[in-house]
């Protein structure tokens, strides 16, 4: 539980043993010559009775003084509330209180903040990346930042929010990190320079090297702020490491590398010069804190380049790890590889969730990890060890010149996965009899052998895909039942690599996403034919420079940009800027591929999202129902297909399940927690893809959530709602 979530007016004080030090040296738990496993530090073992009486004493703290939101995903990122005005007997009752329109939508842009209350105040992000400060009560704007100053090119931005500690409010925009006063809006002077950190500055190249922004907001320890990053997934690369601020200065305190240096943990798995050109392992996600334990957690991505890896032989760590580090030094703790050489872009899609577990009749601190895979992870928290088995089985060759994946990956025991992991000719859909054939062609023709099928030349279906499985939106947790509930996608993608031509900046850095013909794969990646009829020159230069949406920026490609405008707008390629040692990467993926039938639907049987109850003392899945609708197919009689979902849950103490996510029906929903019942919805002004929010005022609980769409051609909003109970 974060400190801040106590309001002022309490005189708690946590106890003296929650700030000692750990000084020893780590002992690893792995195979010998192996980075199988486990890794712990041996000064965690604290006393389990001080352990319990700490636990009780937070637990006490929260259920008496939790009316704020004030942390993202609330405390331990268990979207939990102890709240309890808005019941299963009363949820169909639910009116809209309050809404805010920030009227700054655009084509395809999105909002995914989730909002945070502190004191009677709401925070969030728009699509334009205006910093918001509203009243929680009303919906009322009280203030409002732009650190784009007005003038922008109309940049899809995707951001999960703004960290509140104390009198400010930090938030990342391009490769700044910002702080600013809570009550005024203003930059505050004192942090950095005029209230702002360069994120290029304190890494381990030099600044104009580096491309990095962050979408998921930070996390506070004591006077630190503590962050992940986004980088691009192309090469040459910028390094995802972690990092930690002076939340008064702006100040760089330590620095965890993701990429090893020499004599570091981990160096040895990846090429000798790769800590200087390599990029990516990077906690885009967020980061959770563990204040009790003195540990932050993050989750990391894969390295760069996604889909072909013969420039980074070896298993790649940090990339797709959990990651428990000393939130005081940024020492590692411990982790954990889910995936070894990551070619399939199948990193950790949320921060890590803090939750207590029953096992042997015990109760056990730990941590639980969602993933694109539909698997479940589940360790001790401070020490990294599995509660569940993890079978170690071994995986196919990569059939690509110069590629060598790992022999094995790992595969948890239990729970078991909440998503289908393979997409067979049986499942094809029977939507109708056209829809089934042309899939069917489009299934002959590709490779489709399951989790850790190898990318090809042919094509392979990778099933769960990128958007997984489990999204960012994250897990809810209810620690009085130990059910964790997570909702998922069911959509199967295409990875086919073909040979990479570095003939020119655009097919270096563009081409994966866009692909050489320049059509794209709208609406994710949309279509650059005829892009100067849309765009002015100098728009286009600044979404290359800045990054936009899922595309980041490639400002240290410095000169190189109008190179590629100049191939964009006229078709001519010189290719003069291209480095000659690029040719590491002899394939590349032809672009991100979603799998559909030629009507547009998924291509095999629903659903095609779900919304699941895992139970973790158990690691048995308790239910599992069918998660949104197609509005179109419900018209036709076709109901209960699930669709794509974007945002994560709340899970309140008094039975209830709150979540929007689904993309296409625009609902905001309510659960029964137990059985999946559903006791109410509503429809959105637009799709609500992010987590919402429960916060209590005068008496009055509300529960909130950002309307964004614009997801996979989805409309877009700017809207904010918040519901509560007729007064």
């Amino acid at each position: 539980m974060s400190r801040q979530l106590v309001p002022r007016r309490s005189t708690l004080k946590l106890p003296s043993l929650l700030i000692a030090r750990r000084s020893a040296p780590f002992t690893c738990c792995v195979k010998p010559g192996s980075k199988e496993g486990f890794c712990i530090h041996p000064d965690l073992k604290l006393n389990a009775r001080i352990h319990n009486a700490v636990g009780l004493f937070f637990l006490l703290a929260f259920a008496a003084f939790d009316t704020n939101w004030a942390v993202n995903g609330g405390p331990d990122n268990i979207r939990y509330t102890t709240l309890s005005q808005i019941s299963p007997a009363n949820v169909g009752k639910l009116r809209l209180a309050w809404t805010y329109d920030a009227h700054d939508a655009f084509k395809d842009s999105e909002m995914q903040s989730n909002p945070i209350v502190v004191d009677g105040m709401l925070y969030a992000t728009t699509p334009k990346l205006r910093v918001i400060a509203l009243d929680a009560a009303t919906g009322r704007e009280i203030w409002s930042f732009d650190p784009n100053q007005g003038s922008q090119p109309g940049r899809r931005y995707r951001h999960r929010g703004v960290t509140v500690y104390k009198d400010r409010v930090f938030f990342t925009h391009r490769n700044f990190l910002w702080a600013l006063d809570r009550k005024t809006g203003k930059p505050i002077q004192g942090f950095g320079d005029n209230g702002r950190v360069d994120l290029r500055n304190g890494m381990d190249r030099p600044a104009e090297s580096i491309t990095i922004s962050a979408s998921s907001p930070g996390v506070i320890f004591e006077d630190l702020y503590i962050m992940g990053s986004t980088v691009p997934e192309t090469l040459p690369g910028s390094p995802g490491h972690i990092r930690a601020f002076d939340v008064n200065t702006g100040k760089q305190r330590w620095i965890f590398h993701t990429i090893p240096h020499p004599g570091e943990f981990g160096y040895e798995t990846w090429p000798p010069e790769a800590y200087k050109i390599s990029g990516g392992a990077n906690a885009w996600a967020g980061l959770t804190i563990d204040t009790k334990n003195a540990m932050v957690f993050a989750a990391t991505g894969s390295a760069s380049f996604d889909f072909y890896g013969s420039n980074r032989v070896g298993n790649n760590l940090f990339a797709d790890c959990v990651l428990a580090l000393d939130a005081r030094t940024g020492k590692r703790v411990w982790h954990f590889q889910a995936i070894k050489h990551d070619v399939w872009d199948l990193d950790f899609p949320a921060a890590p969730s803090l939750v207590t577990v029953t096992r042997d009749g015990k109760k056990v601190e730990a941590v639980a990890q969602i993933t694109k895979t539909g698997y479940v992870y589940v360790f001790n928290r401070r020490t990294g060890e599995p509660l569940f088995p993890i079978a170690y089985r071994k995986a196919p060759p990569s059939p690509l010149d110069g590629e060598k994946l790992a022999a094995t990956q790992p595969y948890p025991v239990k729970p078991p996965p909440f998503t289908r992991q393979a997409f067979t000719e049986d499942m094809i859909t029977t939507r109708t009899p056209e829809a089934h054939k042309a899939v069917l062609d489009m299934f002959r023709k590709l490779d489709s052998n399951g989790m850790f099928t190898p990318p090809s030349l042919r094509g392979t279906i990778l099933m769960p895909g990128t958007d997984g499985g489990g999204e960012w939106g994250g897990a809810a947790f209810d620690p009085e039942t130990a059910l964790l509930y997570v909702n998922s996608n069911e959509q199967p993608w295409v990875i086919r690599m073909v040979t990479h031509d570095t003939s020119s900046l655009y097919n270096n850095n563009c081409a994966s996403c866009h692909r050489a013909d320049r059509k794209g794969t709208p609406p994710e990646f949309p279509s650059l034919v005829d892009i100067g009829k849309r765009r002015s020159r100098e728009d286009i230069a600044a979404i290359i420079r800045e990054g936009t949406g899922r595309m980041p920026g490639f400002d240290h490609l410095g000169r190189g940009i109008n190179e590629i405008v100049d191939f964009l707008l006229t078709g001519k390629d010189n290719g003069s800027a291209v480095p000659k040692d690029v040719n590491w990467q002899k394939y590349r993926n032809e672009g991100y591929i979603l799998m559909r039938d030629p009507e547009g639907y998924p291509p095999l049987t629903p659903p095609w999202g779900t919304l699941n109850a895992i139970d973790l003392n158990k690691g048995e899945i308790r239910w599992r129902i069918p998660f949104g609708e197609y509005p179109e197919l419900v018209a036709k009689g076709i109901r209960n297909t699930g669709s794509d979902n974007y945002g994560g849950p709340v899970v309140t103490s008094n039975g209830l399940l709150f979540i929007g996510a689904t993309n296409f029906d625009k609902k905001f929903r309510a659960y029964d927690k137990l059985t999946g019942k559903l006791l109410w919805e509503t429809v959105l002004p637009a799709a609500g893809n992010a987590t919402p929010s429960v916060y209590e005022i005068g008496g009055r609980e509300y529960v909130v959530i950002v309307c964004g769409g614009g997801k996979n051609g989805a409309p877009s909003g700017s809207s904010i709602v918040a519901f509560a109970l007729p007064r």
